[in-house]
Formats: C-alpha cells, sequence, structure tokens
C-alpha cells in the first residue's frame, strides 16, 4: 500500500461481528480529527457505536455511503494530508479494493474460545488474544456480563499485551455453579482461573461487580495483582440499583428487557435488539436464573452492596485506579470531593456504567498508560 495513506476500515467488535453500516459520518473530506475523535458511527447486529480515530489524520476520501452494508475490514475511507495527491489515492483505493478478501472467504485464523477447569472441577471460558511475552491482562465482566462484554476494549489493547478475557462462573459459556454467589467466592474463582492458565500475576481490568472482584484480590492477593483498574466498579459504596438488578434476572421479554439494558448506558439507542435477544437466551440455559439469583443474594443482599472495600483501601500495595461514566445509573459516581486511598480516580462524561463500551479508546488509553507506568 501507498506510504502516507491511512486505511479507515469496517471494525469488527465482538468474535460474531462478520458486517456492519456507517449510520452516520461525522467527518467531511477535507476535515482534520484528533486521536479519539468520533469519525463515524457504525450500526452492527448487536450494536451501534461511534468509531473513534486511533491517530490524528486528515480526511481525504470517503468510500462507503451511509445505509451501505460491508463486511468487517471493508475499505470506509482514506485518510492522508495535502501532499498525497488524488492520483495515488485513487491508486490505493484500487489496490485495496482488489486485494480485499471479505472474513469467511478464506481459511480463518481468528481467535477461538478456551476452558480452564478449576480444582472443583468448574469448567471456565476464555478467549485469549494479543501478544506473547509482554504484560498480561486479565480482563474481568460485571454482574450479567461476559467476556464479550470487552469487544471494544480487548483486540485495542491485544496490539500491546497479552490480554486474556474470562466468563465469571454462571455466566456466559461457564459453568453455572456459583457456590457462595459472594464477592470473596467470585474471586477465588478467577484466582484458581489463572493458576489453571499457568499466570502468577496479572494486571487486572475489572467491570462492576468484576471490579469488585479485582479490588478484593488486590488486597487479600497482591502478588497476583500486578496493577489493578477497575471501571465503574462495586465494592466502594454500598448503593447499587436493585432496579436493574431486579428486572435483569426477572424480564422475560424484549419489552420487559429493554429498559433494563438501557439502564448501562448514557446513550439508550445502543441497546440493540440483537442485545436484548441474547441476553434473553442466555438466561434461558439451565441454571442460569439460580446463578444470578444467588450472586443477587450474596452481593447485593438487603438492595444494598454487601462487599464494601472503601476503608481498606488504605492497604493496597499495587497500583490501582478507578475509572467512572458520570452517568451511571447501576453504580453512582462519586462526587468530585469524594477522596479513595490508593486509588487514582478517572470520571468520563456523557458515559454511563458501560463507559468501557461507549467511549472505548479513552478508556483503552488510560489501562495502557496505567499499566505501562506500573509495568516501568
Amino acid at each position: 500500500m501507498s506510504e502516507g495513506i491511512d486505511a479507515i476500515t469496517m471494525p469488527k467488535w465482538g468474535l460474531a461481528m462478520t458486517e456492519g453500516m456507517v449510520a452516520e459520518w461525522h467527518m467531511s473530506s477535507g476535515d482534520r480529527y484528533s486521536r479519539g475523535d468520533e469519525i463515524a458511527d457504525i450500526e452492527t447486529a448487536k450494536i451501534t457505536n461511534a468509531l473513534e480515530a486511533t491517530k490524528p489524520g486528515l480526511m481525504r476520501r470517503i468510500v462507503v455511503e451511509p445505509d451501505e452494508m460491508v463486511p468487517v475490514g471493508a475499505l470506509l475511507a482514506v485518510a492522508a494530508e495535502e501532499s498525497v495527491s488524488d492520483e495515488a489515492i485513487d491508486a490505493f483505493v484500487t489496490e485495496f479494493q482488489s486485494n480485499f478478501v471479505p472474513p469467511g472467504t478464506e481459511e480463518s485464523s481468528g481467535p477461538v474460545f478456551e476452558h480452564a477447569t478449576l480444582s472443583d472441577g468448574r469448567s471456565v471460558r476464555y478467549l485469549r488474544q494479543g501478544t506473547t511475552g509482554g504484560a498480561t491482562i486479565v480482563l474481568v465482566h460485571g454482574f450479567g456480563g461476559d467476556l464479550n462484554s470487552w469487544m471494544f476494549n480487548q483486540p485495542a489493547l491485544a496490539e500491546q499485551f497479552d490480554v486474556v478475557a474470562l466468563d465469571l462462573p454462571g455466566h456466559g459459556g461457564s459453568s453455572k455453579d456459583v457456590g457462595a454467589g459472594d464477592v470473596a467466592a467470585m474471586s477465588q474463582a478467577v484466582a484458581e482461573f489463572l493458576e489453571a492458565i499457568g499466570v502468577r500475576a496479572a494486571h487486572f481490568v475489572g467491570h462492576s461487580l468484576g471490579g469488585a472482584c479485582a479490588l478484593h484480590l488486590a488486597l487479600t492477593s497482591p502478588a497476583r495483582v500486578a496493577s489493578a483498574t477497575l471501571v465503574c466498579p462495586a465494592g466502594l459504596g454500598p448503593d447499587i440499583n436493585m432496579e436493574f438488578v431486579a428486572g435483569y434476572i426477572d424480564a422475560r421479554r424484549p419489552r420487559q428487557l429493554r429498559p433494563v439494558l438501557e439502564l448501562l448506558f448514557h446513550e439508550p439507542g445502543l441497546v440493540s435488539r440483537d442485545m436484548i435477544d441474547d441476553v434473553l437466551k442466555f438466561k434461558r440455559l439451565d441454571g442460569v436464573p439460580e446463578a444470578l439469583a444467588t450472586i443477587a443474594g450474596a452481593a447485593f443482599a438487603g438492595g444494598r452492596q454487601s462487599h464494601v472495600m472503601t476503608e481498606k483501601l488504605g492497604g493496597l500495595t499495587v497500583p490501582a485506579q478507578a475509572i467512572w461514566g458520570l452517568s451511571d445509573h447501576i453504580v453512582p459516581a462519586p462526587d468530585e470531593a469524594a477522596e479513595f486511598d490508593g486509588l487514582t480516580v478517572h470520571r468520563l462524561e456523557e458515559t454511563g456504567h458501560s463507559v468501557h463500551m461507549e467511549a472505548p479508546s479513552k478508556v483503552n488509553a488510560l489501562i495502557t498508560e496505567f499499566i505501562t507506568a506500573a509495568s516501568g
């Protein structure tokens, strides 16, 4: 390909994504943008989200118009400086299109799920991506989620790190036996998972309930935790939106579940019909209703968080940071006056409980910078 020309292509968000559609362009030819700027809104069967610039550039050519469905990896637009001629861009587009092979038409070498066995025989599903020999990141999702919750984060982080995303017991493709179902039991399962896959210590990134697990391990097993990034974490206060927890467990139909899932986001339009259908399909699996009810009863007894670790933060011996979406409807973001010993705190505007999905570039940058500093 031509030097000085950057291809902007259809991203792959999640393992199941094969195609997407540009719902709206936020840039026109001739517009200059910075890293993290929203280039376009991309609509997929699972979710609609913004495609963000990974580096600064100058938009020179839009190749795909809105409402056109194209495969993952297809050329959407071209960026280049003014010094690059229109003829060079024409040649770039022609070469790209002639050499492009849509996913599924060639032998796949993509990621595959693996399973690890805990000491009690339970199976934990996980996905491992990225470089080998470097720092390892372990991604731990929240209540009701699974490893696909990190669809906007794992591929980006895997460009620099060894990244492992797992399904907690009771979730995704893991065993549905959650034991006691509290934060300590879930954290123990994560610790045994690390042993099973041969990882002695890792940088943890935990969302919500997964954030509480990461913090619990940092406090009780610091040798296993190189650093902890807590994303809209549970465990740092008693408040929890039981409307979400109970609604997630009880909802049986799409119209019941949609307003529950919308609580996860600042922008409720991110919730798609396929997202709703996937959750309903998961909840029909044997053992799932019982697992979710057990976790809710143990971790959120009486409508409050049962495992609050705020007063223990002074005992942290590993680097830790917290990232909150200011529009979090599940675990309220603390105000600026709140102080947390040992935590570097970031608050992101116009994002909700799923801040890592609504502002992935910002969250990925915060994680990368923090882990790089902790590793140095």
